[in-house]
This record gives C-alpha cells, sequence and structure tokens, in this order.
C-alpha cells in the first residue's frame, strides 16, 4: 500500500537514524498495523536530533515517534495505538471478548515483560561498549533475556502464533524480538526464530519496512551540527 499524502491519517516518523536502529524505529509497529488493515496513512517526518518543537510536544509529551494522528484524535505510545488500530479490524483484534483480553494481553506482555531486558542489552552492546560497567553487567542482562525467552518460547511451542492466529499480540512480540537483530541470542531457541521469520515474512510487515527504510534513503550518515 502506497503512502497516501491526502490521507486521513498521520504517523510522526524520523527523517534519519544510525544504522542500528533501522528497522526497529517504534513507527514501525504502526505502519505495519496500517498495512494490515489496508488504511492509508501519511508521514510527518522529525529529525531526532535536538528538541522537538512546542507543538509535537503537546501531542507526545516525550519528544519520541510514533504519533498517531487522525482529526481530532490524537495518540502517542506504539501500544495504545495498535489497541486502537485492532478496535476498527478483526485482522488485528479477535472481536470475541476472551481472544481481545488474551492479545492484549500478550501485546502488553512484549512491552512490559519483554522488551524492558532487551533494551538494558542494547544498552550495554550499543551504548555502552566497552565500558567497565557494561562488561561487568552483561552475563547477567543476558541471562535475565534468555530466561525470559525460554518462557516465551515455552509458551509458544509449536504454535504458529501467540493466540490461534496473528494478531496485535504478534506484530508487537515481532518487533520487540527484532531488537536483538545485533546478536544471535533467538537463533538458540528455534520455535522462536521460526515464528519471527514467520510473522515477517507477512506481505505487510515487508510494505511497512520499505516504507521506514525509504524515509532513510538519501539520508547522511550522521546529522550534521548548524553552522
Amino acid at each position: 500500500m502506497p503512502v497516501d499524502p491526502n490521507a486521513a491519517i498521520e504517523i510522526s516518523a524520523f527523517n534519519w537514524v544510525p544504522d542500528f536502529a533501522k528497522g526497529v524505529v517504534r513507527d514501525l509497529r504502526v505502519r505495519w498495523a496500517l498495512e494490515e488493515i489496508g488504511l492509508p496513512y501519511r508521514v510527518r517526518l522529525l529529525s531526532p536530533m535536538g528538541d522537538k518543537p512546542q507543538d509535537y510536544l503537546l501531542e507526545q509529551p516525550f519528544g519520541q515517534v510514533p504519533v498517531f494522528v487522525e482529526g481530532a484524535l490524537h495518540l502517542f505510545e506504539s501500544g495504545a495505538i495498535l489497541l486502537h488500530l485492532g478496535e476498527r479490524s478483526e485482522a488485528l483484534l479477535p472481536r470475541d471478548s476472551a481472544g481481545k483480553a488474551r492479545a492484549t494481553c500478550w501485546l502488553i506482555a512484549a512491552l512490559n515483560s519483554i522488551e524492558p531486558m532487551m533494551f538494558e542489552l542494547v544498552n550495554i552492546d550499543v551504548f555502552n561498549a566497552g565500558a567497565a560497567w557494561a562488561n561487568e553487567r552483561r552475563p547477567e542482562a543476558e541471562r535475565t533475556v534468555r530466561t525470559r525467552l525460554q518462557r516465551l518460547s515455552d509458551w509458544l511451542g509449536d504454535h504458529e502464533h501467540l493466540e490461534g492466529r496473528f494478531t496485535v499480540a504478534d506484530l508487537m512480540m515481532t518487533t520487540v524480538l527484532r531488537n536483538l537483530r545485533h546478536t544471535s541470542i533467538i537463533a538458540d531457541y528455534p520455535n522462536l526464530a521460526a515464528y519471527q521469520a514467520r510473522c515477517e515474512a507477512r506481505p505487510a510487515f515487508g510494505r511497512a519496512l520499505a516504507a521506514q527504510l525509504a524515509d532513510f534513503q538519501d539520508k547522511p550518515d550522521a546529522p550534521r551540527a548548524a553552522a
């Protein structure tokens, strides 16, 4: 689905990120959801450097992306946006109350029970590589990540999705697992590696990823400071 400049839905995204962040910035989650349900959108590109415009901080108090705008509705936090979009389409969120509740549970688990542990490892490996404290902390941080992944692997077993079929829970969990792509950890859990590959093979994911990466094309390797 091509991005529609006249679409009623607008999402915010960055116009540049370092190589390690390409393909994992959280607007990818919203782009993917919109692609899954076939809703056109336009993109408001922002610089990741420096302070955000005051009008943007009124939409996103922390200056992050994405922000979702549709008419008078302004949302931030990718999990909240995915749940909102799930209410729009059964393709993302079951209509039966039990299925909806379970999918919601797993979406929140991805954000609260797995992603924070992964972010600690990313912080060590990417932002503090070589620091003495990071070298000391890393073994325990990796053990914590592996414990959570083992629990996830045990739950998933030989099922294709977390709860019966593809939902926003799988969309969120897949993007969370992508945070470890600088490591080979996921490969140690074959059913999780297959699960991630299966979700990323969805055409809607491919379109969303291509759209995000296209916004970084023809950009310099690093932002230049103003003269």
